[in-house]
C-alpha cells in the first residue's frame, strides 16, 4: 500500500506540474474515487431523466456500471460485464459534467502522465490494472480503510464519539471552502459549502440556484456572485427583477458569499502560506462549531479535522520551499485563473499549498460502504431535513390539486369508507335500480318526522287533461275480463260528485253481479288509480316539495238515487298518495 500512495503521488505531481500544457486551466480540480462515483451516479440520473422522464437510478444499477465504467476506461478487458444500458449517454454526460466544472478524475491524470512526463520521471509508476484495484478497493489495507481518525472519547462524555459519517462529512466540508478559494467552478464544492453552516438555502434554494446557472451557462458560484453583487450595487448595474427566482434567498446567498469572500480577503493579505491556511482553517471551523457544544459530534469532528489540516498545510510548504520544482502556476497570468484579485497577486504560494493539499485528498482510499457514500445526508451539520446529493440534484415536484396522498392516507381512508357502509346500512325504495352509486340512500333525503308526511316529485311532469274514464279503461282492459265489470266500474267513474274511484269498487263489482271478493286485476287499476290521482290533485293545488298534502272534506252526497252509498265513502276519508305510501311499505 505505501508503494501505491508513493506511485499516485509521482503520477499526480507531474501532472500538476505540466498541466499548463494541455489544459485551459492551471487550477483544475482532481476527483478521487468517491468523486468519480457520484459523479456517475449524476450522470446515470440524468440521462434517465432524458429517456424517461425520472431524474433518479437504483443503486445496483450504479454499482454494475461503475465496475464496466473502469475498465473502459482504463482500456481493460470487460467482456464478462454486461454492457449498462445507455452507457454511451452515461459516458458522454460523465465527461460533461467533469468539463463544465474543471475538473478530472484520476483515469485522466494516469492517461495523461504518459503524455506529460519528462526523462527525470519514471515511464510508469503503476499499471492500469493496479490503478482499478486501486479505485474499485480491492487492494485496501486494513490501517487505510477508515482514512480519519476516530475522535477521541473523554470520560466525562463518551457519547459524544463521532461516527464515520459525520467524520466524513465534516472533511469533505472543509476541504470544498478550500477547494471553491481555488476553484470556482467546482459545483460539487458549492454543494457542500452552500448550506453548511446553516443559512437557510436548502432543497428549492439549490434549484433554483442551478436552474439560474443554466440559464447563464456559468458555474453555480459565479451565478451567485453576479446575482448578489447586482443586488448590492443596486441602480449602479444591473438588477434583476423582482420576479427573480433568487430573490427569495438573497439573505443566505449574501450569508453564503459574504464568508467566501473573507476567505478571499486571508488568502490574499497574508503572504505566508502557513499562516494564511492555518487561519483559513480556522475560519472554517469557526462557522462549523458555532452554538455548538463541546461534547457535540460535529463539534468534536471539526475541531480533529482543523488540527489535521493545519498539520498536513505545514508540512507541503516546507515539502515545497525545500524543493526546486514547483507547481507549474505561472505568475505572468494569474487574472485568467483567479477568483479575485487578492488570490491572484497575493495568495500565489498559498494556492500552491492548497492545491497539493487538495490533491492528496483526492488520493485517498475510497469508502468501502458505496450505499452509505451515495445515500449520505449532507445536511447533517446543519441540524435541517437535507438529503442525499442525488436527491438534492432532483427538481422538486410543484404541488399540484391532483398529486397523491401517501399511501397511509389513501388505505385510512378506504377503511373509513368501508366501516361506513357496514355500521349504517341504508335502505332503498322500489326504484333502487335508477340509483348511482354515489347517490344518497333513501332514509337520507326522505328523513320524515311522521308517516302522515309524504314526499312529492322534486321535478313535476307538465299537466294533462286526462279523461278518468279513458284512465280507468287502460288499467282494467285486458283480455278474458267480464263485460259486466267493465260496465259496473264505468258507471262508477262517471257518478257525480265523485272524487276516487276505489270508493266503490267493491259495491260496484257486488251490483253488477259478482262475489264479495274482488279479481287481481280491478285491486291493481283502483290502486294505480288512485295513486295517479292524487298525484295530480297534489300538483294542481300547487304543493312544494316535501310538504304534506292537506285532507280534503269528504265529498257531498249526490242529488238521489246513491245517497246511503256515498254515505258510507264520506267515512272512508282518503289521503291524497295513501295508495303510494302503502305500496311502498308492502315492497
Amino acid at each position: 500500500m505505501v508503494v501505491m500512495e508513493e506511485s499516485l503521488r509521482t503520477m499526480t505531481r507531474v501532472f500538476r506540474r505540466e498541466c499548463h500544457r494541455v489544459l485551459d486551466s492551471e487550477r483544475t480540480s482532481i476527483q478521487g474515487a468517491d468523486g468519480m462515483l457520484m459523479v456517475l451516479q449524476l450522470a446515470m440520473a440524468g440521462v434517465n431523466k432524458q429517456e424517461y422522464g425520472d431524474f433518479g437510478v437504483a443503486l445496483s444499477e450504479v454499482l454494475a456500471a461503475w465496475k464496466y465504467f473502469l475498465l473502459d476506461k482504463l482500456q481493460l478487458s470487460h467482456n464478462d460485464i454486461p454492457l449498462p444500458q445507455n452507457y454511451d449517454l452515461i459516458r458522454k454526460e460523465y465527461d460533461c459534467f467533469l468539463k463544465r466544472t474543471n475538473t478530472v478524475d484520476l483515469i485522466d491524470v494516469f492517461i495523461m502522465f504518459k503524455e506529460l512526463r519528462i526523462n527525470e520521471d519514471p515511464e510508469e509508476p503503476l499499471t492500469a490494472m493496479q490503478l482499478f484495484q486501486f479505485l474499485i478497493g480491492e487492494k485496501e489495507s486494513l490501517e487505510k480503510m477508515e482514512s480519519f481518525p476516530v475522535c477521541p472519547a473523554t470520560p466525562s462524555n463518551k457519547a459524544g464519539i463521532c461516527s464515520p459519517q459525520i467524520q466524513r462529512v465534516v472533511r469533505r466540508v472543509f476541504c470544498s471552502y478550500l477547494g471553491l478559494l481555488v476553484n470556482c467552478k467546482n459545483d460539487l464544492a458549492l454543494v457542500y459549502t452552500l448550506d453548511n453552516p446553516n443559512r437557510s438555502l436548502g432543497h428549492i434554494a439549490f434549484t433554483d440556484l442551478r436552474h439560474a446557472a443554466r440559464n447563464n451557462a456559468s458555474s453555480l458560484f459565479l451565478t451567485v456572485t453576479s446575482f448578489v453583487r447586482a443586488i448590492q450595487l443596486g441602480g449602479k448595474g444591473y438588477a434583476p427583477p423582482e420576479s427573480h427566482p433568487l430573490r427569495k434567498h438573497i439573505k443566505g446567498l449574501s450569508e453564503f458569499l459574504n464568508f467566501v469572500d473573507q476567505c478571499q480577503d486571508i488568502l490574499g493579505e497574508t503572504p505566508n502560506p502557513r499562516e494564511a491556511g492555518s487561519k483559513l482553517v480556522s475560519s472554517i471551523r469557526a462557522a462549523l462549531v458555532k452554538g455548538r457544544s463541546g461534547g457535540d459530534p460535529v463539534y468534536l469532528a471539526a475541531e480533529d479535522t482543523a488540527k489535521s489540516l493545519k498539520e498536513r498545510i505545514s508540512q507541503i510548504h516546507t515539502t515545497q520551499t525545500q524543493s526546486v520544482v514547483g507547481t507549474g502556476i505561472s505568475p505572468a497570468r494569474p487574472k485568467a485563473h483567479a477568483i479575485n484579485h487578492s488570490t491572484a497577486y497575493g495568495g500565489r504560494e498559498t494556492v500552491k499549498v492548497l492545491m497539493a493539499l487538495l490533491d492528496e485528498e483526492a488520493l485517498a482510499p475510497p469508502c468501502r460502504n458505496k450505499a452509505e457514500l451515495l445515500s449520505e445526508d449532507h445536511a447533517i451539520l446543519n441540524g435541517s431535513d437535507g438529503a442525499c446529493l442525488l436527491t438534492l440534484y432532483k427538481s422538486p415536484e410543484a404541488p399540484t390539486g391532483s398529486s397523491p396522498k401517501p399511501l397511509r392516507n389513501r388505505v385510512l381512508n378506504q377503511q373509513e369508507q368501508i366501516k361506513s357502509k357496514v355500521v349504517r346500512p341504508t335502505i332503498r325504495s322500489q326504484f333502487a335500480c335508477t340509483y348511482k352509486d354515489d347517490d344518497l340512500p333513501l332514509n337520507r333525503v326522505l328523513e320524515f318526522p311522521s308517516a302522515s308526511q309524504l314526499p312529492t316529485c322534486a321535478h313535476p311532469a307538465p299537466k294533462r287533461t286526462i279523461s278518468l274514464h279513458a284512465s280507468v279503461e287502460e288499467e282494467c282492459d285486458s283480455p278474458g275480463m267480464d263485460n259486466r265489470l267493465k260496465e259496473a266500474t264505468n258507471l262508477r267513474c262517471e257518478g257525480p260528485g265523485q272524487s276516487a274511484l276505489g270508493e266503490h269498487s267493491g259495491n260496484a263489482w257486488k251490483q253488477a253481479g259478482g262475489k264479495g271478493t274482488q279479481p287481481e286485476q280491478l285491486r291493481r287499476a283502483t290502486g294505480t288509480s288512485k295513486r295517479k290521482l292524487a298525484n295530480r290533485e297534489c300538483a294542481e293545488h300547487g304543493k312544494e316539495e316535501n310538504q304534506p298534502p292537506l285532507k280534503r272534506p269528504p265529498a257531498k252526497a249526490p242529488a238521489g238515487g246513491l245517497g246511503k252509498r256515498s254515505s258510507k265513502a264520506a267515512g272512508k276519508k282518503l289521503i291524497a298518495g295513501q295508495g303510494k305510501l302503502t305500496g311502498f311499505f308492502r315492497l
